[in-house]
């Protein structure tokens, strides 16, 4: 069996307040950054608190060879906004670009892993986040998306 964690696509950080970071890395040369859309396009969702993901704000900055996230997790209880309150400002997760996510998560249940989150596009695109803090000190996730998307939303323009 091949590993789903073998393309490295993003890290993404949690953070208190997105605007003040992107003005931060926007100083040391990082950026530019863009917001991403309402993630209405998942038909498929199965995540602890629905209301809390979707209030989630996120900015990313495409780099030479990687994709650089912000994450600021709304006042409500879900993983990003446990991990921030716990830990602090840091990367909540590593985002792994894969062919195929239903496979890819099937490929992480048979490691033992238990599926965090998870959400599927009509196409069959999305993500699924797997449970690895606790042994991995980071939170893994899968992720599909046509190759002009990016990330689990589309970008706006």
């Amino acid at each position: 069996m091949t590993s789903p964690f073998r393309a490295l696509h993003h890290v993404c950080i949690v953070v208190h307040d997105i605007e003040e970071a992107v003005e931060y890395y926007e100083r040391l040369g990082i950026g530019p950054w863009s917001d991403f859309a309402n993630p209405a396009a998942l038909t498929e969702l199965s995540v602890p608190h629905r209301a809390a993901f979707f209030t989630l704000r996120y900015k990313c900055a495409e780099l030479d060879n990687i994709q650089l996230q912000l994450c600021q997790p709304p006042p409500l209880d879900c993983p990003q906004r446990r991990f921030l309150d716990e830990h602090g400002e840091g990367v909540f997760h590593i985002g792994f670009a894969v062919e195929n996510v239903e496979s890819s998560e099937r490929a992480g249940l048979a490691l033992g892993l238990a599926a965090l989150m998870r959400g599927r596009r009509p196409n069959g695109t999305g993500f699924t986040y797997f449970d690895t803090q606790e042994g991995a000190g980071v939170t893994l996730m899968v992720r599909s998306v046509r190759p002009t998307a990016s990330f689990l939303f589309e970008k706006q323009d």
